[in-house]
């Protein structure tokens, strides 16, 4: 789906009209019309701003597929709400919302993220789920640093 398609889309979800969307982002109708016909699109600020009023990353607006996962504990992200939130309410994309809180990383310690993760799951033994989650983890670019 197209960026101008996701926008109307979004914008019908949550049941704006044109003027009631225009004013959240502090732009005018013909500016939300120019986006929805394809005209032109929203600048950088705008799809933060976006990004907060309709709960979605900004990877979602753009059109970018969402099979994104976390990038400290490996868990599928989606709309849904478990992104992560920047301290000034935009989403983040690249960490669940609890590995990453108020734009604070929950974890520094590989060991202390399988210890929750296995907490969680019941598949094998822990030693296989241990060794398991050592090797995904260390794929997730949070962990390469």
């Amino acid at each position: 789906m197209k960026t101008q398609q996701i926008i109307a889309e979004l914008r019908r979800k949550n049941e704006m009209s044109q003027d009631e969307f225009a004013a959240k982002l502090f732009v005018t109708r013909q500016a939300v019309s120019r986006w929805e016909n394809g005209e032109t699109v929203p600048n950088t600020d705008t799809l933060k701003l976006m990004s907060k009023v309709f709960g979605v990353s900004i990877n979602t607006i753009l059109g970018q597929p969402r099979n994104t996962i976390c990038q400290v504990c490996g868990m599928p992200l989606d709309d849904e709400g478990n992104y992560s939130k920047e301290t000034d309410g935009s989403i983040n994309d690249k960490y669940c919302k609890w590995c990453y809180v108020d734009g604070v990383h929950a974890y520094t310690n590989m060991e202390d993220v399988i210890s929750e993760v296995i907490k969680h799951q019941n598949w094998g033994t822990p030693e296989q789920m241990q060794e398991f989650l050592r090797k995904q983890l260390a794929g997730l670019e949070y962990w390469q640093k």
